[in-house]
């Protein structure tokens, strides 16, 4: 069985191929010539030349192909040109998709994000039936995976036999560039972390996350949706260092920066960015979203699909394993933290 994944040089696409390589598949990546390809190095995978900006590069990758993972995204909260966003993740889905219909493959996983469900009020936890708009939604990346999503959900209707996957906020290895979760993990190690936004996170084991991927190839409902995320995994920001404090020996931040503060700076900081070019410390869109809770509840994935759950410490402690041995941050020299054994 030839599986082609997309994606597979970011932070999720890498954990799935390495899951997909250990059940037997033959795996097939579109790559971007210009990727960073450190992720794959060592790994049994056949590089297909393609861009989701380029109709025609997508066919010759889909060519004898039983099933498709659509994780590449442009996964940026703040872009020069915010009009790439759309261009990557709407426009690049939608020819992704064409293209596997046509091609007859017999599955598609489509990888959304938490970030295009609906939030509660109350502070109660999101599922994949809480009501939401586009309006709803803070910023370009959010508004156009939420497009996006409505690509997918247009071609399972059309009888494209696409599953929907909506992770959560994904930690472990292989965060190479890393992710604004796994920046944050990095800030605290390196000890930079001297305040925090009162929000929170759903947590969950990227690991979990890519076998997730495969369990909804397999198991998923057409048209459905599924959080890949953890049942104990809604931590506040503040929980998340203090978990991790007696395991790393760096204390968790006690001061919390107000909204309005951060919004302001990361005013200052989108100022700068657009001088340089370079991406902002924060951006408004971040602190935008940090407004509200990110919890939610993935109870139909574990039901339906079988989505495992990896202790969140776990979890957390296998970023920050991740971050010291590759040299994100230097290691603590006082304290040797005590190492778990890692699940299976």
């Amino acid at each position: 069985m030839t599986v082609l994944v997309t994606g597979g040089t970011g932070f999720i696409g890498a954990n799935l191929v390495r899951e997909l390589l250990a059940r037997g598949a033959a795996v097939r990546i579109l790559v971007r010539p210009t990727s960073d390809r450190r992720a794959l190095t060592g790994l049994p995978v056949e590089i297909a030349a393609g861009d989701l900006r380029d109709p025609a590069s997508l066919a010759p990758a889909l060519r004898g192909v039983s099933v498709l993972y659509h994780v590449a995204a442009d996964y940026r909260l703040w872009a020069p040109d915010p009009a790439e966003l759309y261009r990557v993740n709407v426009d690049g889905t939608r020819a992704l998709l064409a293209a596997a219909e046509a091609a007859g493959v017999s599955r598609v996983v489509y990888t959304s994000s938490v970030g295009t469900l609906g939030l509660p009020v109350g502070g109660r936890s999101g599922t994949e039936t809480t009501p939401v708009r586009l309006e709803d939604m803070v910023g370009d990346y959010k508004r156009s995976k939420f497009l996006a999503e409505r690509e997918a959900e247009a071609a399972a209707a059309r009888g494209l036999p696409v599953v929907i996957v909506n992770p959560s906020a994904p930690v472990g290895p292989w965060d190479w560039k890393p992710t604004p979760t796994g920046k944050m993990l990095v800030d605290y190690l390196r000890g930079r972390m001297f305040a925090y936004v009162d929000t929170g996170l759903n947590v969950v084991h990227v690991r979990d996350v890519a076998r997730g991927h495969i369990a909804a190839a397999e198991r998923g409902r057409v048209g459905e949706r599924y959080i890949l995320g953890h049942a104990e995994g809604n931590l506040g920001l503040r929980e998340i260092f203090e978990r991790l404090a007696p395991y790393t020996g760096i204390p968790a931040p006690r001061r919390r920066i107000p909204y309005a503060a951060a919004l302001a700076m990361a005013t200052v900081f989108e100022g700068v960015s657009r001088l340089t070019g370079r991406e902002p410390l924060a951006s408004r869109t971040a602190v935008r979203m940090a407004a509200k809770r990110m919890f939610f509840d993935p109870s139909k994935a574990i039901r339906e699909v079988g989505l495992p759950q990896t202790p969140v410490d776990t979890a957390l402690r296998d970023a920050v394993e991740w971050f010291w041995a590759h040299g994100y941050a230097p290691r603590p020299r006082a304290r040797r933290p005590e190492v778990l054994p890692t699940p299976v």
